[in-house]
């Protein structure tokens, strides 16, 4: 059985016990949030909402919160003396699946 789900304007399909990064959510560890934007559901047959499927329901647990390794954005326009350099850290929330009710 398996779930896709929106989170933070990006889409995952997941399973239970699988572990995901999603955009921070500020909870504490042991926290369990219900992700109810659920896009479709596998459960022997596919069932796709629109926009989302009514009354399923993806259960997570929180594990922690942190922030990513730094991505480096550099552009450069030669023979311009033109350069940008910038870095980009994502916060995130670790979480576990713990169910997915359809």
């Amino acid at each position: 059985m398996y779930a896709i789900i929106k989170n933070g304007g990006k889409q995952y399909k997941v399973q239970e016990g699988d572990i995901l990064l999603l955009d921070k959510m500020d909870l504490a560890a042991k926290e369990t949030v219900e992700i109810k934007e659920v896009l479709a559901v596998n459960a022997g047959e596919l069932v796709v909402g629109a926009p989302f499927v009514e009354g399923a329901v993806v259960t997570a647990e929180v594990i922690n919160e942190g922030r990513a390794k730094k991505v480096i954005i550099f552009k450069k326009r030669r023979r311009k003396d033109s350069k940008v350099k910038r870095g980009f850290r994502r916060d995130f929330t670790r979480v576990r699946i713990t169910k997915i009710a359809a």
